[in-house]
Formats: C-alpha cells, sequence, structure tokens
C-alpha cells in the first residue's frame, strides 16, 4: 500500500531534481518571546541587545574572511551587504530605542522593528528591490540567534534521526541567508526549500551559483514536515513532494538522470555561436545584479552583459557611494567581461525604492519619482555615476542604459549630464572611453507606441518586458489578487514589443529583450519570429535559450507570428512548432 503523498507548490528558482531526507531548521523570528521589562531593566536589555548585534557582526566578518575558494562568488558581496545592513541605524539603533521608549524585551523590539522594515520593503513596485527585505529579515534572524545563543539555546539543525538513513539532505527552512547556505554546503545537502523568498532573493541567487535544486516562497511548508520525512524538490516545476510512494520516487530517479544528461549535453554549446537555422545571427547576453556574476556570465558563454543593474551599491547603508566606489565596482565587471560589451543601466531607484534614510513615500510609487526622473532630480547624484560609468569604460566597452524614459526632454537631459561628466573628467585629466554608446529602456508603453522619436535620440534600445506588461495591463504581479493577469502573451504587450522591435530595425539600431520573457524557453520562437536578435537573461537560461535558437528557422518564424499578431486574441505558440 503506497504511503500518502504531500505535494506543496512554490516557486522553482534553481533547476534541476533532489531526492533526500528533509531536514527542518526553525525560525528564529518566529520561536522569539515577547514580554515587557522594568524601567531598571532597560539599560540590561539594550547592553544584552548590543552584544547580541556584535555578535552576528562578528560572525559575518569571520565568514566573509574565510570564504573557501571553492564557492560561489556572489557570496563575498552577499556577505557584504548583509553587513552593511547589520550597522545601518535602522537595525543597530532603533531597535535600542524601542526598548527604551515601550519597555520590549530585546526579542521583541527587534522583531517589531524588523516587521515595520519589511512592510516597507513589501510596498515597493521593482521585485528585485521588494526582495531586498529578505536580506534584512536574515540579518534580523541572524541577531536573533545571536540572543538565542547567549541565553544558552544552542542553534543548528536539529533532529537526529536524519544521521541515519545516509541518503542525501534537503534543508527545509523557513527562509535562510545566503552566509547559513554557505555552512550546509557539501555532498549530502542537495537542496533548498523555504517558506518564504522570491527569484531574485539572494538565497536564490546563491543557490543557482551552487548549481543547487531550490524552491521558494513554499508558505507553511516547514511547519507540515519533520525531520527525516523523504522528501523530492522539483527545481523545474517548484514542487516539493512529502513522503512520495517508491513509483514516484522511482520516476523522479529517471528525471534526475535524464537532467543530468541534458546538462552535460547543454554545455557542450557554450562556445557554439547562437545562429538559427537560416542563419540569423543572434547575440546572447547575460543580466547581472553583482559585479561577481559576470563570471558566472562568462562561463555560461555569454557575449556581454545586456543588463547591469547598479542598484545594489546603493541599499542597505546611510551614505551615497562615492565614484571611486562605484568606479571599482564597475571596472571590476568590465575587466571580467574582457573585451565584451557591458550594458551598466543607471540608478533605477527612486518613489518605490527610496535610499535608507529617505523618509519620502510617494503615494502611487510605479508612477512617482522613479529611475531617471529621480537621478535628473538628484544632479549631484547622477553626475557621480556617470563619472564613475565613463571611468570603467577606460577598461572596455561600456553601453549606458537610462531607465524609465517617457519623455525626449529626459534624453537631452541624460545626454547632456553626461557630456558635462565628460567634461569633469577631462578636467581632471582621467581617461574615458570615447565610443559609448546610450540606450533607453522600454517599459512604458507610451514610448513603445511613439517610438520613432526616442529610436532617433538614442543609440540602441532594451525593452524590459517586466514592467511593459505591468504598466500595458494595468497588473502589479506581485499582489496575488491580480498576479494572474499578469499576461505575456496579450496581444497589445506582443504588439509594443513588435512595434519596437521593428522601429529598431528600420532605424539600423540594436534592440534588446532584457525582462523575463527573453529567459523563457516557451517564448524563444516567439521572440524570433517578432525578429528580435538580442536576448538579455540570467546566466542560468542561456544554453537553454540557445538551444531554442539553433534549433529555430527566424524567417519561418516571423512569416507564422505576422499573420497572428493583430488578432485580438492570445498568442497561440503551439502554431510556433509546427
Amino acid at each position: 500500500m503506497e504511503t500518502s503523498m504531500l505535494a506543496l507548490h512554490g516557486l522553482g528558482v534553481s533547476r534541476g531534481y533532489a531526492i533526500g531526507r528533509a531536514v527542518v531548521i526553525g525560525a528564529a523570528a518566529l520561536e522569539v518571546s515577547h514580554y515587557r521589562i522594568d524601567e531598571e531593566e532597560v539599560e540590561a536589555e539594550c547592553a544584552r541587545l548590543a552584544a547580541a548585534i556584535r555578535a552576528a557582526s562578528d560572525e559575518l566578518a569571520q565568514l566573509a574572511d574565510h570564504l573557501p575558494p571553492d564557492v560561489p562568488r556572489e557570496l563575498g558581496a552577499i556577505l557584504q551587504v548583509h553587513s552593511m545592513i547589520l550597522a545601518d541605524a535602522m537595525i543597530s539603533l532603533e531597535p535600542l530605542e524601542i526598548i527604551r521608549s515601550r519597555h520590549y524585551n530585546a526579542e521583541w523590539a527587534l522583531t517589531a522593528q524588523g516587521q515595520a522594515l519589511a512592510e516597507q520593503f513589501a510596498q515597493m513596485e521593482d521585485e528585485y528591490m521588494r526582495e531586498r527585505g529578505g536580506d534584512v529579515r536574515q540579518v534580523i534572524e541572524r541577531i536573533l540567534h545571536a540572543l538565542a545563543e547567549a541565553n544558552g539555546r544552542p542553534r543548528g539543525l536539529k533532529g537526529s534521526a536524519i544521521d541515519d538513513h545516509g541518503d542525501p539532505l534537503v534543508v527545509v527552512a523557513h527562509d535562510i541567508a545566503p552566509a547559513d547556505m554557505l555552512k550546509l554546503r557539501g555532498a549530502r545537502f542537495a537542496a533548498f526549500t523555504t517558506d518564504l523568498g522570491g527569484a531574485t532573493s539572494h538565497t536564490a541567487i546563491v543557490a543557482r551559483s551552487m548549481g543547487v535544486p531550490a524552491v521558494v516562497a513554499l508558505g507553511a511548508a516547514r511547519t507540515l514536515l519533520r525531520d527525516g520525512d523523504m522528501v523530492i524538490v522539483d527545481g523545474e516545476a517548484g514542487v516539493l513532494l512529502v513522503n512520495p510512494p517508491p513509483r514516484v520516487v522511482a520516476e523522479y530517479r529517471a528525471r534526475q538522470a535524464d537532467y543530468a544528461r541534458e546538462r552535460a549535453t547543454l554545455a557542450t554549446l557554450r562556445d557554439v555561436p547562437a545562429i538559427t537555422l537560416d542563419g540569423v545571427v543572434v547575440s546572447m547576453l547575460a543580466n547581472i545584479e553583482l559585479p561577481e556574476e559576470a563570471q558566472a556570465a562568462v562561463d555560461a558563454g555569454a557575449e556581454g552583459i545586456g543588463l547591469f543593474r547598479s542598484e545594489f551599491l546603493f541599499m542597505g547603508r546611510d551614505d551615497l557611494p562615492g565614484e571611486d566606489e562605484q568606479y571599482e565596482a564597475y571596472a571590476s565587471v568590465v575587466r571580467t567581461m574582457a573585451g565584451r560589451p557591458v550594458t551598466i543601466r543607471t540608478l533605477d531607484i527612486g518613489a518605490d525604492k527610496t535610499l535608507d534614510g529617505e523618509a519620502t513615500v510617494a503615494t502611487n510609487p510605479a508612477l512617482g519619482l522613479r529611475a531617471i526622473r529621480y537621478c535628473l532630480a538628484h544632479p549631484e547624484l547622477f553626475a557621480t555615476q556617470l563619472r564613475a560609468i565613463l571611468r570603467a569604460s577606460a577598461h572596455g566597452p561600456v553601453r549606458i542604459l537610462i531607465p524609465m524614459v517617457a519623455h525626449l526632454r529626459e534624453a537631452r537631459a541624460s545626454y547632456a549630464a553626461i557630456a558635462a561628466a565628460r567634461h569633469e573628467l577631462d578636467a581632471r585629466g582621467q581617461a574615458y572611453g570615447q565610443n559609448i554608446l546610450v540606450g533607453a529602456m522600454v517599459e512604458i508603453p507610451a514610448v513603445a507606441i511613439a517610438i520613432e522619436p526616442f529610436v532617433e535620440a538614442f543609440d540602441f534600445l532594451s525593452i524590459g518586458t517586466n514592467d511593459l506588461i505591468q504598466y500595458t495591463l494595468a497588473i502589479d504581479r506581485a499582489d496575488p489578487d491580480v498576479a494572474g493577469l499578469y499576461d505575456s502573451l496579450h496581444p497589445a504587450v506582443l504588439r509594443l514589443v513588435a512595434n519596437t522591435i521593428n522601429a529598431g530595425s528600420r532605424a539600423g539600431k540594436s534592440v534588446s529583450v532584457c525582462g523575463e520573457m527573453a529567459g523563457d524557453t516557451e517564448l524563444t520562437r516567439l521572440l524570433l519570429g517578432l525578429g528580435l536578435t538580442q536576448f538579455s537573461m540570467h546566466p542560468q537560461q542561456l544554453l537553454d535559450v540557445k538551444r531554442e535558437i539553433l534549433h529555430a528557422h527566424s524567417n519561418a518564424l516571423r512569416t507564422k507570428v505576422a499573420a497572428v499578431l493583430n488578432r485580438a486574441s492570445e498568442m497561440d505558440l503551439s502554431l510556433l512548432n509546427q
């Protein structure tokens, strides 16, 4: 008789399959005591929390100073981000004020502050920035663990039954910090699952870099499992199967073997040019969020960086990064790419994702003072970043990408700011590249509709499909009440993408797609049929998309797509596989 299997659905953020025994890790934030203290206990309680903060800081520093050489390159930068968050007044000082003013115990003060910060991040429009709230939560958990240890409660894996089987182990956690993943790596840890998280969380980034299957956003999965439960992690479908019957285990062992063979075959495509069956050459570019990810792009065979988000330098700190600090970060990517083009997006921050310490919260952050609007409203901040980017261009080809352009006057102002930055560097006698291209993100429907003057104004275009879809359909895909209406295949969306690509083609200027559509193999043929010849995506997706391109006939797809593009109904992708 087969056992009763439980299937839990989440978000697959790192591909592959794992079969093993569950190791359930407790959630410190959910297990703390909440009580009030007397006035005479306040300073002692503050001292207890301050000591825990120092211990957590020392722990991060210790991890950063002793990173093994074979860990993902991103981990060092992520540890630095967590250290900066920990040092921020919102974490290191505000909970002490809560203790003094409300007489909360240290754990309660810390979790209360964490909850307030989590709500602020949860309201951010941008998915990437919203998931930075996860980093804050993980830092707070680290301090809570330090408080628990000071009270004599050891941290770590619980349960001993897991050691009796000799099977691979699957971490089942409420949340897990990238630094703690380092402690759990090794041959026996085959996968990670968490109740929280998203596709661009640092936990997901590290899991992908480690090549370990991972499923996040499983809700209350952790509370439904026990140590030692047999589990299957399906990173492809985003599913966690608990206590599967033998026939399901056998099926997944076969999938594991097939997947391993598939990855070995894909690896042989790394240096194969992406050319369709009818000879159309396609550029394969990578999206990165941290400088250390550039090496992963090279390893995956990327021909350049199509999107380097620069926001990471600005978050989790009280001050702004200086010109030299930014220059070093940008230059490190340019050096790593060794002559391949690097597209650096200027600061995409603003009303929905304020710099720390800024109190302003926009009424409608998605439509507020953000991205290029924010930069033009803060000219010194913009000038500092532009000088840093220009200096980095002395080490290799760099392109500047301007986000959220809506008006031609923003194009003119951006070029004027770049020219002013050049003059400042000339006056200093500092070197920079002479042939820097300037492009615009096409993510506002108005630009995609009235595209011609923007094609003329800029050297290249990059379609940010994530925001373009949201703004076109008036859908916040992070809102569970309407996320189901988010639709990449909506006729209006496809016409906007087609309009932009066609306008670029007529003008002889390059157009890339850097949103999630570019990395979705189910949409590769559709984008080829729309005339796209530049794809930019996460490095892990490059070889899968390249395989689709190598087996596609571009001209035949263009004929098929043109025939159905103006229909009112959604695109039937099955037509493109015939």
